[in-house]
């Protein structure tokens, strides 16, 4: 995923991988550029991607380099004088949210060797000499003409495919910023006819969350590995919040089976698993032990750890998305081991190879675990991933791939038939060609299906739900929003000027998108530098309640409203 608040170093090694890379004598330098090279540079000039560059790191002060939006304990560390030293980084890379409280990284480095090796090989790149102190954070207003000040609820937004620049129309931009808290009395901006408040504060800042069918709220915490039951008597406020599970490996994506009213698993992705809780509505604390479905989901490696679930409308089939493990697989080979048609046979039109086998694909199972097969592929990562209500079809909001420009390419919105091939790596937004990997997959060019919505390139689109609201639904929205879509922007890092950290309402028709999407909640970007929120889920709440996730503050707001229905 395109995260803005990265800490020093994203290696991202699972540790279902990371013990046999090391005992098969992988080198540090393999491990860094399967899995950390996608947002780390380690070009001479200590470029930031969507985190800092890594040539100098030891003996740099920590949160030196100039520009980048540091967490707040990494920047206290640095103005304290530390610096990484190879115990710092190791004590980093063995668990980052430990490491470095209010960090949003949730991946980590558990095998000491593979730790031992990552620090080995960043000892030995050098380059030219860092900055010792960064420049203090901008606190300029929004000036006319930026495209995020721009930004109010009821814009409107259409992209077209016809229109896409061409690629290095502009310089690639690091351009991660610096989270803030949120400024005294303010709060998220929404539509006229609309209220907003805080409905929960959750110091584990989870990023996903799902209503259960009984209406209770639950939500996933990577960092913390758990997921919380939140639930609220009025739908004003959360009343209770409980622990539903622990010590879990890395928790995202959860669906409940089987759909409908009365499920008996509540089923989790972890990083390179899937497993589920025995479950029935009201359940606050499971008890049980959870029991293994798919025991590995990827061979390699990767930079993209969140795994998302949601299952067929029918309860027949599990879906679970896996994102890429780097920008354009970098570091795959021209060609499989084994013939071209066969290696598709198995793994999908346009599926990649090595260390990239499996990645940037929606999987499917059958509730059991078994029956493994590729359902669409070239996604390079579906993060928010969602079954239609009504339609039953399957959406996916894809993070693009970055370094093309700052307009380019979208990222995107779309349905995910089974069988569909959506480019990556070699193509984009249709039969578009990424000039990066020209003249590689002819044969894909007119194999490639075009995505429903565009949306401004690296907004980082996350999680969705579609507008419902029940009969005599207190908080129902007015009926025009019955039917379409909302969609949480994380925000961008790869783009001069910002964009996203936003949620927007996506017009729909017969539950497909119709082309255009509309700011609905806006107001969480103070400068050009700074941001004090970034949505990353929304939910629909039985009283017709719109509720937000803020994974930088922890906040949840809920947006009803000014005056009930009729």
């Amino acid at each position: 995923m395109k995260t803005t608040q990265l800490i020093p170093l994203l290696c991202a090694t699972l540790a279902a991988a990371t013990t046999p890379a090391i005992a098969s004598g992988v080198s540090g330098a393999k491990l860094f550029a399967a899995n950390c090279a996608m947002c780390h540079s380690v070009s001479p000039d200590v470029k930031s991607l969507a985190g800092p560059g890594l040539f100098n790191v030891l003996g740099r002060r920590i949160g030196a380099v100039p520009g980048y939006g540091y967490s707040k304990a990494l920047a206290g560390a640095g103005a304290g004088g530390q610096t990484w030293t190879r115990a710092e980084l190791a004590r980093f890379l063995a668990d980052p949210a430990v490491y470095a409280p209010g960090s949003t990284m949730p991946v980590n480095v558990p095998a000491a060797a593979a730790r031992k090796a990552l620090v080995a090989y960043l000892a030995t790149v050098k380059g030219e000499a860092v900055a010792a102190t960064a420049p203090p954070p901008s606190t300029a207003a929004a000036a006319p003409g930026q495209p995020w000040s721009a930004d109010q609820p009821g814009r409107i937004h259409e992209l077209r495919a016809a229109q896409l620049p061409a690629p290095f129309a502009t310089p690639s931009a690091g351009n991660s910023p610096q989270t803030v808290p949120r400024p005294a009395g303010v709060i998220p901006s929404v539509p006229a006819g609309f209220k907003v408040n805080l409905w929960a504060t959750d110091p584990d800042r989870g990023r996903l969350l799902v209503k259960a069918p009984n209406g209770d709220l639950f939500m996933s915490s990577m960092p913390k590995r758990l997921i919380k039951v939140f639930r609220s008597s009025t739908g004003e406020q959360a009343d209770t919040v409980s622990v539903f599970a622990a010590g879990l490996n890395r928790p995202f994506g959860f669906a409940f089976w089987p759909v409908g009213p009365n499920p008996r698993f509540l089923y989790v992705a972890y990083v390179n698993s899937i497993v589920r809780f025995p479950y029935k509505n009201g359940d606050l604390v499971a008890g049980a032990e959870p029991e293994v479905v798919v025991p590995s989901l990827v061979a390699a490696a990767g930079s993209h750890t969140t795994r998302t679930l949601a299952f067929s409308a029918d309860s027949k089939t599990m879906f679970v998305s896996v994102g890429s493990a780097s920008n354009i697989g970098e570091q795959m080979a021209a060609r499989p081991a084994e013939p071209l048609a066969a290696w598709e046979a198995k793994h999908g039109v346009g599926g990649a190879w090595g260390d990239e086998t499996d990645r940037g694909v929606v999987l499917s199972f059958d509730p059991d675990g078994g029956n493994r097969r590729t359902h669409a592929t070239g996604l390079r990562n579906c993060v928010g991933m969602y079954r239609h209500p009504v339609t039953g079809d399957l959406f996916c909001s894809i993070n693009e791939r970055d370094l093309l420009g700052d307009d380019l390419p979208p990222d995107y919105l779309t349905r995910v038939p089974r069988g569909a091939f959506f480019g990556w790596p070699w193509y984009y937004i249709g039969a578009n060609e990424d000039p990066r990997l020209k003249g590689l997959r002819p044969d894909l060019k007119e194999k490639v299906n075009a995505p429903d919505l565009l949306l401004t390139a690296h907004s980082a689109p996350l999680g969705m739900v579609v507008y419902e609201a029940g009969d005599g639904a207190r908080s129902a929205f007015p009926p025009a929003y019955s039917g379409d879509m909302f969609l949480a922007l994380h925000g961008s890092w790869n783009r001069s000027t910002r964009t996203g950290s936003k949620v927007v309402r996506v017009f729909m028709k017969d539950g497909k998108p119709v082309g255009s999407y509309q700011d609905f909640m806006t107001g969480f970007v103070v400068s050009e530098k700074e941001v004090w929120g970034r949505p990353s889920s929304v939910a629909v709440q039985n009283d017709g309640s719109l509720l937000v996730v803020d994974d930088v503050t922890g906040e949840i707001w809920r947006v009803s409203p000014d005056t009930p229905p009729p």
